[in-house]
Parts: C-alpha cells; sequence; structure tokens
C-alpha cells in the first residue's frame, strides 16, 4: 500500500485581487486539488465555486473560535495560523518557543487552530516548524530559497499524526517533495496561477501514491470449455491503453492480467473502458490492494487498472455487465519461493477476451498448455477481501 499524497493550492489575498485569485481556484477545480488555503473571509466564494476542502489562514490568532469573528464567512476545513506572525516572519519568534503566539494556539481536535504555516529562513524556523508539528494536525512549510535539506530533515522528525506539506511553485518540485527520503511530503503547497502547472502537480501527485506491482510469468497448463456461467463485463468511466487491463481470478493468491478491449476485431468494436474480467465469483484487485468479488461490482465502485509493466491507476465503475456466456478454465503454474503452485480462473469462450503473455496479447481461444502469461501472485489468504495469516486451501 502507499500513502495518500494532496495537493493544496495557495489562493490567499498574497496571490492578488479576488478576481486572480478566483481564477486560480477553478484551474485548481478542474486540475482536481485536494485543498485550496485561502483567508478566512473568502471560505464562503470558495464553497459557491466548488466542492472541495478548504483551509483557512486566521485572521486574529487569539480567537480560539474555528471559522473567526465572522459567521458569514463560513467554516473552513482546516484552521491555520502562522500567516502575518512568527511563522511567516512578520513577527520574530521568541527566544523560547514555548511562548510564542502562534504555537500555543495549536491543539489537537479542542476547537483551536488546526495547523500551523511556517516559511524556513533558517535553522531557527526549521526547529520553530518542528516544534509547531507537535500539536498541529498540519503542517505548512516554505521558503524563498527552498532546499532539500530542511525538507529532508523535516520529513525525519515531524511524526505520522502531522500531515507535513512542502512548498512548491511548480510539478517539478511538487514531485521532489513527493520523492524526497524515499518517504516523500505527504503533500504540497502549491503557489501558480498557471493551469498546466496546477494539472501537472495533480498528475505528480496521482504517479506518487499509485502501487507498484510485480507482475510474474506462469505457464498455461491446461484449457478447458466448462459450459455456460455468468459472466461480468466491467465497464469503467475511463479509457484504457493497449498495455492497460485488469488483474482477476479464481483464487486470491494469483491474479490473472486480462486485457481491456482496446484492439478492433472484425466482429465487434473495441471498447477501451471495458474488461471482459471473468465469471461472477472470481477476484478484481481494488486499489487499496484488498479484492472484490467481480458480482460485488456495481456503479461508483473503484477498480484497480494494471499495466503490463506493473503500473496501476485507479477507475470509477460505470456499470458491471453480467451476461450467461460459454467459458474456458484456465489453469497454470507459477514457481515460487516454496515450489511451483497453482492458480486458475474462468474466461469467456471469445476471441476478444485477451490475456497478457512475455511476447505480447493473446486470445484466450488460442491459448495452450505451455503457453506463459502474466499473473500477480503473493502467497497469502484473503477474508472479505483482506489479506490474512492463516490457511486457506482453494481448488
Amino acid at each position: 500500500m502507499t500513502r495518500e499524497r494532496t495537493v493544496w493550492l495557495r489562493a490567499d489575498d498574497a496571490v492578488g485581487d479576488w478576481d486572480e485569485r478566483r481564477r486560480r481556484i477553478t484551474a485548481g477545480l478542474e486540475a482536481g486539488v485536494d485543498w485550496v488555503v485561502v483567508d478566512e473571509r473568502d471560505v464562503s466564494k470558495v464553497r459557491e465555486l466548488g466542492d472541495v476542502q478548504v483551509a483557512a489562514f486566521r485572521s486574529d490568532a487569539d480567537v480560539d473560535v474555528v471559522g473567526g469573528n465572522d459567521e458569514s464567512s463560513g467554516e473552513p476545513d482546516a484552521t491555520l495560523v502562522g500567516k502575518d506572525g512568527e511563522g511567516d516572519g512578520t513577527v520574530d519568534l521568541p527566544s523560547d518557543f514555548s511562548g510564542s503566539a502562534d504555537l500555543t494556539t495549536l491543539r489537537r481536535s479542542d476547537g483551536r487552530a488546526d495547523g500551523s504555516f511556517v516559511r524556513i529562513f533558517d535553522e531557527e524556523y526549521e526547529s520553530f516548524a518542528a516544534e509547531a508539528a507537535r500539536d498541529a494536525d498540519y503542517l505548512l512549510v516554505a521558503a524563498e530559497d527552498w532546499t532539500i535539506i530542511p525538507l529532508e530533515n523535516l520529513i525525519a522528525r515531524v511524526g505520522e499524526e502531522t500531515t507535513l506539506v512542502a512548498g512548491a511553485t511548480t510539478a517539478d518540485e511538487a514531485q521532489t517533495a513527493f520523492e524526497t527520503l524515499e518517504i516523500g511530503a505527504d503533500g504540497v503547497l502549491l503557489d501558480t496561477s498557471d493551469p498546466d502547472e496546477i494539472r501537472a502537480t495533480c498528475e505528480a501527485r496521482d504517479e506518487a501514491a499509485r502501487e507498484q506491482l510485480e507482475l510474474q510469468t506462469a505457464t498455461v497448463t491446461e484449457i478447458e470449455r466448462v459450459g455456460s456461467a455468468d459472466r461480468v463485463c466491467v465497464d469503467t468511466g475511463s479509457m484504457m491503453t493497449d498495455d492497460e487491463g485488469m488483474l482477476v481470478g479464481s483464487m486470491s493468491r494469483g491474479l490473472f492480467f486480462v486485457h481491456a478491449e482496446t484492439a478492433d476485431s472484425p466482429y465487434v468494436a473495441s471498447r477501451p473502458f471495458r474488461v471482459n474480467a471473468g465469471a461472477v465469483h472470481a477476484y478484481v484487485r481494488n486499489p487499496e490492494g484488498g479484492t472484490n468479488y467481480l458480482s460485488e461490482l456495481s456503479s461508483g465502485d473503484e477498480v484497480q487498472i494494471v499495466s503490463t509493466d506493473g503500473k496501476t491507476r485507479e477507475a470509477v465503475v460505470g456499470r458491471a455487465k453480467i451476461e450467461r456466456r460459454p467459458m474456458f478454465r484456465v489453469s497454470a503454474e507459477v514457481e515460487t519461493a516454496e515450489g511451483t503452485d497453482r492458480v486458475e480462473t474462468l474466461l469467456q469462450n471469445a476471441e476478444t477476451i485477451k490475456v497478457a503473455t512475455p511476447d505480447g496479447r493473446k486470445a484466450v481461444t488460442d491459448l495452450a498448455a505451455g503457453d506463459e502469461l502474466l499473473v500477480y501472485y503473493e502467497d497469502v489468504a484473503r477474508h472479505f477481501g483482506e489479506s490474512v495469516e492463516e490457511s486457506i486451501i482453494e481448488k
């Protein structure tokens, strides 16, 4: 499993007038940012533009009521201190951090500020940021001349209870923040009005959050006609490429790579949003690393799309189409650390259903014993889709 990554778009009055802020926020909403960071007075305006989480800089660090004094401003999802205070250098840091006005307003889950914004000018501000993280749910850090070392130090010092958000002005900087020390920042505070950079940053977030799977080959030992069964076509809300598909199988430990229907045939037009996945009993892998039965899928669920090189992404199910069709049973052997293991699945008897082999896609109707195909194998048992440490026999 990978960590969740987030993009926070800065859109407070440091950006410009409301028209400029609105254009930036609109570009962020279209790109799919997770948070918009504004001043308190703009919270309601952001709500009117779209559905997104809103973090607000408090106008008065001494006010203990979330949302500030102006009830008409709307209530943010998170309240921040540090702007126009000690966090951004407007007020000098005290010699003793324990007496800091910014830090004393940070308390977890008691109605005070949820997070802190700190600009990293030097080692003292780096220490101040680490101190703020002790009582903050969110720590947003930025710098004029950002270097990797302070971010590395903060990643090492900030606990898992605090979401660390690093400043960035470009998608390249955001990607570096996500990859620093291999762990990476939990999010980035993006300060740009360029729609292309905002979109690219959201793409970098998605890429950083995606699971990379190691697929291996299995050798077909048997393929036989087994009569008809209820088969499931999974139609997603996403277009898939020629090297993408889903992982499905009768046994949770060994899932077969089944291609999306991206290829034209003499019999049917391509449907690149569809995977003809198998019988209703089969497992399909989901973005959380667990499995669902194909029969469980319905509109709005998420499934994992996988490429032949193991890259993953998520897709929303548009519909699951169940029809009775003639089937093949495909059985294959996988080499494991303990020896050879058998895995199998049921796939529709049709030339449009293709599996992945080391030499490219191959129709299930052309499979023969001795052929190699791609599978994802993990030696675990599953209970309600979750991996468990117990002995289960599947046959």
